[in-house]
């Protein structure tokens, strides 16, 4: 998969990207919350079909709303970085449109995703979400460096809404999600560029020779301030379905508070905490997550979670078509799921596909999709 240039401005599915959506002249910035007209449906579902499209990135179907997670599907090479802190890069890089498109299709086409839940602004995470608010209808949420860096990519203000923790979104009819702030993995006497929350101050400017934007942790995709992860509830008609996405997470700061530009956010820990409490939980049914035995350790007794789906354990330097390089494994959490009485839900394919519903999590049949996208059997 080609990183390191713009696929050429006459390509059809470059072109397919950017119809429709250059921003009116001056148009400025605006991270009101503004939410998308939620679609109709004619009955409560009955369940949410989980589909792993690799790293962070998860789309979930509820009847006829789609909302994907992260969606990074660019793979951008380990030359784009000066040091394996991934602090600065020797240059700028575009998004791989054709790839984003490529997976957009395969999904269902511009109306396949109409919410994109980003939970923080690193480039494994949000150096595709211009693109698939451009090749889909998704209004996106997340940090407010995500939505600059939105902007700076003629995404229209009103395509992305900023999160700080605290809000309820409704995405659909019975689909509510409560935005929980949340931290970064590593440590600040270890890694602080990755770790420490860090925002963008304004739309960063792309490179003039290229367009691009320089993916750098410390350049135009720091990670938004810590990060977000997000308490999802499907209105069944019964006992709701629930779904707890954290995409990264450290132990070492979990219970103290978040400082951005001198405002509080709260520690992460007690944040969920109020999240399970305002959306009347004791539990949830599914807890998507990276970040290991650590983490879970300290999230598990919080948490509750019937079930969990390990995320980000897998290369995100190699192209998706190539599929997962190793198997699954780690024996810690495997261990601490198992004492706890939390199912471990094992991916071993990108495409992997689960049904939620309320006799639990079951694995589905995904294999059209796979060969559309030529994954190793």
């Amino acid at each position: 998969m080609p990183n390191t240039a713009m696929p050429a401005p006459g390509r059809a599915a470059f072109l397919f990207l950017l119809a429709g959506c250059a921003p009116a002249a001056g148009a400025r910035p605006d991270w009101s919350a503004r939410e998308a007209a939620p679609p109709v449906t004619s009955a409560p579902p009955s369940s949410v079909d989980i589909t792993w499209l690799s790293v962070t990135n998860v789309y979930l179907r509820v009847g006829s709303l789609g909302v994907l997670t992260d969606g990074y599907v660019t793979r951008l090479p380990k030359s784009a970085f000066v040091d394996q802190t991934l602090a600065r890069s020797p240059a700028a890089y575009r998004p791989d449109s054709a790839a984003v498109a490529r997976v957009a299709t395969m999904l269902g086409g511009r109306d396949a995703v109409q919410a994109l839940l980003n939970g923080h602004s690193h480039f494994d995470h949000a150096f595709d979400a211009a693109m698939w608010a451009k090749s889909t209808r998704a209004k996106v949420y997340g940090p407010r460096s995500t939505c600059y860096q939105l902007a700076a990519q003629d995404v229209p203000a009103s395509r992305c809404t900023a999160v700080e923790g605290g809000e309820t979104l409704t995405l659909g009819d019975g689909v509510a999600v409560h935005v929980v702030r949340w931290n970064h993995s590593g440590d600040h006497a270890v890694n602080p560029e990755l770790h420490d929350p860090r925002e963008l101050a304004g739309v960063p400017t792309r490179d003039p020779a290229t367009g691009g934007l320089r993916p750098g942790v410390t350049e135009d995709f720091p990670n938004g301030g810590g990060s977000r992860a997000y308490l999802i509830t499907v209105a069944t008609g019964g006992r709701p379905l629930t779904i707890f996405f954290s995409n990264t997470g450290s132990p070492v700061d979990l219970d103290q508070p978040i400082v951005v530009d001198g405002k509080n956010f709260g520690a992460p820990i007690d944040d969920l905490r109020a999240a399970l409490r305002d959306a009347g939980l004791a539990s949830v049914d599914l807890w998507i997550a990276g970040g290991g035995a650590p983490l879970a350790r300290l999230v598990l007794p919080v948490l509750r979670p019937k079930a969990y789906l390990p995320v980000h354990w897998d290369d995100f330097y190699s192209p998706l078509e190539a599929g997962v390089a190793k198997p699954f494994a780690d024996p810690a959490l495997e261990s601490l799921l198992d004492s706890a009485g939390v199912a471990l839900v094992r991916p071993t394919q990108y495409l992997d596909r689960w049904r939620l519903d309320r006799s639990g999590v079951r694995a589905v049949a995904n294999d059209a999709q796979k060969r559309a996208l030529g994954l190793p059997r």
